[in-house]
């Protein structure tokens, strides 16, 4: 009931997100690159280069975890195989930015990586069993209103219990 629409959401967060990343860190290239200053005798166009690469990496990868809950959100399935690790990867991602952004940035920004990493986790638990159709009954015979009994059954159909008591213990 809550499996796709939950996936739904975190697709669409985790696309965001990845444009996000890729255009703050190719921002953080472009100043880096314009005030032409070295970070401890670092080349800036090096520095700018890096940001920039690691911004379109870090993009791709948010925008592959996106891919994936997108294609379970379409095909209500969970997701199994490498889509299920790079989940849990992004999970662990969003744990560690969240630790970051707590003493970095502040709690709104520490509220926003939780809630990513609740709806993360929340798509991964809600796929973890197989769902029983509402209607599903136990398997009760029809004219047995007690339903199976446990132990087999002797030749004259008298039910025999498989445990039986330890003998008494003696003494001297």
């Amino acid at each position: 009931m809550v499996r796709r629409p939950v996936a739904w959401i975190v697709a669409v967060v985790l696309f965001v997100e990845a444009l996000g990343i890729a255009a703050v860190q190719w921002f953080m290239g472009v100043v880096v690159d314009r005030q032409d200053m070295s970070l401890a005798g670092l080349d800036p166009d090096v520095m700018s280069l890096s940001s920039k690469i690691g911004g379109i990496v870090f993009g791709l990868y948010f925008a592959l975890c996106g891919v994936v809950a997108l294609l379970v959100a379409l095909r209500n399935r969970p997701p199994a195989g490498l889509g299920r690790v790079l989940l849990i990867s992004a999970a662990v991602v969003h744990a560690l930015l969240g630790a970051f952004a707590w003493g970095l940035l502040g709690w709104p920004e520490f509220v926003f990586m939780v809630a990513v990493l609740g709806l993360i986790v929340l798509l991964l638990m809600t796929y973890d069993r197989p769902q029983e159709p509402a209607d599903a009954k136990p398997d009760v015979p029809q004219g047995d209103p007690e339903g199976p009994r446990a132990g087999p059954e002797t030749p004259e159909g008298d039910d025999v219990s498989p445990v039986r008591p330890a003998p008494a213990p003696t003494t001297p």
